[in-house]
């Protein structure tokens, strides 16, 4: 599978990749989470706050150290809206995100939804916030709407659009920018026509969620597909039959100036490498209780980047 940069050149030569949009309850980075102050001539970089995000982040960063560029960290900074302003208003320099969720924060009348359409969605509306896009790895993570078989086998459900008939009766959890976002209950109701009893404010896919699905506080859970946990918990993952969720490749998001040949080739040799798979095995060693930073060391010496 070959990947597909975000460059001025990259998309005319398109190849498809799979695209991510993540999550998961929030772990101590024992070495970098929380961030040290920016340096100057450092590159800062940034997470959002959960543990994929901050495992990424720092695979992003020893990658940079190992080329010999000199780094600052301010991992766990927040939810989509505080990190990418934070990249506009030069806070951090980059960050890792995931194309389908952030196409739709930028601009959420998009209607790209596989990979190849997605990534040039991003190439166009980057630059027009001063935002430069490295290339896309193959590693994905989705939103997906999860249930317990018990739910499933009450209500029949296997697709979104099962639960229309059956929406009222349920309550659906989730983190609180699902509220507003068109990729949570605003696109639920738009595309499926579900209007819920409720929506309980929870976290961004992590314990809350996980705990309160299997316990029977909600019905439905906004939960990804790289947790570990959603198999452990034998939950029943439905099809978004009408594709309201997008591809989510990974991929570093720079600010303009951030973006250096040295940069580029660091990140797009990680970006050239890293798997599904491979964040799933990551996450489940994180929910295992792993430090983050030895994991991201460990991933980088396994792939020969170190």
């Amino acid at each position: 599978m070959r990947r597909l940069s975000l460059t001025s050149a990259a998309v005319a030569a398109a190849g498809l990749l799979t695209l991510s949009a993540c999550g998961g309850d929030p772990l101590e980075n024992d070495d970098a989470a929380g961030g040290d102050a920016s340096e100057p001539g450092a590159v800062t970089i940034g997470s959002a706050d959960f543990p994929e995000s901050q495992l990424i982040a720092n695979i992003y960063s020893l990658a940079l150290q190992d080329a010999g560029i000199e780094v600052s960290e301010n991992f766990n900074i927040g939810s989509r809206e505080v990190y990418i302003e934070a990249v506009q208003d030069g806070s951090i320099d980059l960050v890792p995100d995931y194309a389908g969720a952030l196409m739709m924060h930028l601009d959420a009348e998009s209607e790209a939804t596989e990979t190849e359409d997605v990534l040039a969605a991003l190439q166009e509306l980057l630059p027009e916030r001063g935002l430069a896009g490295l290339d896309a790895a193959e590693a994905q993570n989705r939103n997906v709407l999860a249930v317990t078989q018990e739910t499933a086998e009450e209500y029949e459900l296997e697709t979104f659009s099962d639960l229309e008939p059956h929406a009222e009766e349920l309550v659906l959890g989730g983190p609180p920018e699902w509220i507003d976002r068109h990729n949570g209950v605003v696109g639920l109701q738009d595309v499926y026509g579900l209007e819920f009893q409720d929506f309980q404010v929870l976290d961004a896919g992590g314990p809350l969620t996980l705990t309160a699905v299997t316990s029977g506080q909600i019905d439905v859970a906004n939960l990804f597909s790289t947790d570990p946990q959603v198999e452990e918990n034998e939950l029943v993952v439905l099809e978004d039959d009408q594709s309201l969720f997008a591809a989510e490749n990974i991929l570093p998001i720079l600010s303009e100036g951030a973006a250096t040949e040295e940069v580029a080739e660091a990140l797009d040799a990680v970006s050239a490498e890293l798997s599904t798979d491979d964040l799933m095995t990551m996450n489940q060693r994180a929910t295992d209780g792993e430090n983050i930073r030895g994991i991201a060391e460990d991933w980088l010496s396994e792939n020969g980047l170190r």
